[in-house]
């Protein structure tokens, strides 16, 4: 069955470049020109994927991104910024909106399409009820605790590898603090603010430096 990507962008020539060299992909393709039509269309269709520009009228991207994460059946769905605006802040506020990703417009067609099937190839290749994850030369085995990178075994502790088979569980997400500390230690237990950051600090050490990405004031993401 084909991927299904909609396009949320007030600018026909951008809906009309991307719509063509994402069907010569095979992606089925779905348009919108503002949030409000983005935000019905994505309850309608359920796509695998959105492209969502950042200044709209009506609703900007912000503001949409916001309202597709509140919708239960959208929480799968991989939502990608492409956007002229290239501030930090910009960025910032894209991935504390719940983004995925975020593009700059001035990138070339094939370089985003080789991203877009990056995407979607990594998150069909991990379910949330996996216990094998196999991504790269990394491979977690959540039965027997096993951890392998480029064929070395490591052992970890019970809350190093809670943590890395968090991050390995989508790729594409940013987890913030708040919901690792949530999902791996628990709302009823009390750690220090450096607990994160301590086993972040030696699940690099192990796996190596460039294993964990850190975005700053927002959270951290497995990179691959």
């Amino acid at each position: 069955m084909s991927k299904k990507i909609l396009l949320i962008d007030d600018e026909l020539d951008i809906l009309e470049i991307l719509s063509y060299n994402l069907e010569k992909e095979g992606y089925d393709i779905y348009t919108a020109t503002n949030g409000n039509e983005g935000i019905e269309k994505a309850k309608e269709i359920v796509p695998d994927l959105i492209l969502l520009d950042v200044m709209m009228p009506e609703k900007d991207g912000i503001e949409t991104c916001q309202e597709l994460r509140k919708v239960k059946e959208l929480q799968k769905t991989l939502i990608v910024f492409l956007s002229a605006r290239s501030e930090e802040f910009s960025q910032l506020a894209g991935f504390q909106a719940g983004a995925n990703d975020y593009v700059v417009k001035l990138i070339k067609p094939k370089i985003l399409i080789s991203k877009v099937n990056a995407l979607l190839q990594l998150t069909s290749q991990v379910s949330d009820n996996a216990k094998l994850i196999e991504i790269g030369d990394l491979v977690i085995d959540k039965d027997n605790f096993r951890v392998s990178k480029s064929g070395q075994q490591f052992l970890l502790p019970k809350k190093e590898f809670d943590l890395l088979y968090l991050l390995a569980s989508n790729t594409e997400k940013v987890f913030k603090r708040e919901e690792i500390l949530e999902k791996v230690w628990g709302n009823d237990v009390i750690v220090g603010e450096r607990t994160i950051d301590v086993h972040i600090r030696r699940l690099r050490e192990k796996l190596g430096i460039n294993t964990i990405q850190t975005l700053k004031g927002i959270g951290y993401k497995l990179i691959v």
